[in-house]
């Protein structure tokens, strides 16, 4: 952990229970809460797979991870969310990995505010990064969720979202999750990316809002399957990590504005208490939402679980979701 891990974590680690025995695939974990989880689910004795794009900051964090844990059971798995390519091969590595099965997987890598880009795959970079490569990636790891739920009882798939989902808009849009990268309002003003408006944002509130939709059409189909297997979602209030920075680098957010929002902002470990709750938890339930609170002020404190809310958690929504994210990664996904 850094040095900034403050009591407020420390005290929340302590009460966590011993991952012993589970295996724990999580995406993103070169920085930030994906980094914090990482340590925490390797010193709780978990089995941790790390999926992150090949780069300096992924070869880095894998050697912290494993010099700090030496006799954890740490596999890092090259998977480039920007393209699905690399998350069908990545997909294969883990099963590969993990003959029993996947205990908890945490979608938790994305990237915020970034330009008017498409992937290769031709979808917005902020929607196949955050929501569609994360769909593709759950849907192939769910024989796996299942061949463990089986044996032990209970697996899990943890979201990752954000106060973001809140605003600009609380509708789902279909164009957002169609195959329609750089054609979706391009970069916006100066003033639009300081004030958090414009289009950048619309595109990173409909990714966090894909994020919600998705754990919400998860539970319910699961549910309706009688499965074993939990779906649930976190945000991590305002937490100071690298996205804060890479949008500022991309043009996303002023750097003044910035300087000053992150003075109100908690640690990177203190973010991760929500996806850490709703992996570990004992007592958390499938279609629960864990985050500092559930309003658009709920910036920072403990982590506490709250119900899915209605303007994604709904029949339309739900649906729209599910059918346009088959239809984007091109494969069935049927629970």
């Amino acid at each position: 952990m850094t040095k900034s891990s403050s009591t407020l974590f420390s005290t929340f680690r302590s009460n966590l229970p011993s991952m012993a025995g589970k295996t724990a695939v999580i995406t993103g974990t070169t920085s930030g809460t994906g980094k914090a989880a990482a340590m925490t689910l390797a010193k709780l004795g978990a089995k941790v797979l790390v999926l992150n794009r090949a780069s300096h900051r992924s070869t880095t964090s894998s050697s912290e991870l494993t010099v700090a844990f030496p006799n954890a059971q740490i596999h890092s798995v090259e998977c480039d969310l920007q393209a699905f390519d690399s998350v069908e091969t990545a997909s294969a590595q883990v099963a590969e990995l993990c003959p029993e099965g996947v205990h908890v997987l945490c979608n938790n890598a994305g990237v915020m505010a970034l330009p008017d880009t498409a992937t290769a795959d031709g979808f917005d970079v902020q929607m196949q990064t955050n929501h569609l490569s994360h769909f593709l990636l759950t849907r192939n790891l769910m024989p796996l969720l299942d061949r463990a739920s089986n044996a032990t009882g209970e697996t899990r798939v943890v979201n990752h979202s954000s106060v973001a989902r809140l605003s600009p808009s609380k509708t789902l849009h279909p164009e957002y999750l169609e195959r329609r990268g750089g054609e979706l309002g391009g970069n916006g003003s100066a003033f639009q990316n300081a004030m958090f408006r414009g289009a950048r944002w619309l595109r990173y509130n409909q990714s966090k809002l894909a994020n919600c939709a998705f754990t919400a059409a998860l539970h319910h189909q699961l549910q309706k399957q009688g499965s074993n297997i939990k779906a649930l979602v976190a945000h991590p209030g305002l937490s100071n990590t690298q996205l804060q920075k890479t949008s500022v680098k991309e043009g996303g957010m002023g750097s003044v504005v910035t300087n000053l929002m992150m003075r109100f902002s908690q640690t990177p470990e203190e973010g991760a208490m929500g996806i850490l709750s709703a992996m570990c938890l004992t007592n958390a339930k499938s279609g629960q939402f864990y985050g500092p609170g559930s309003g658009a002020s709920a910036l920072k404190g403990p982590a506490r679980p709250f119900d899915l809310e209605a303007f994604y958690d709904n029949a339309e929504t739900r649906d729209l979701l599910w059918q346009k994210s088959v239809h984007a990664i091109g494969k069935d996904f049927s629970i």
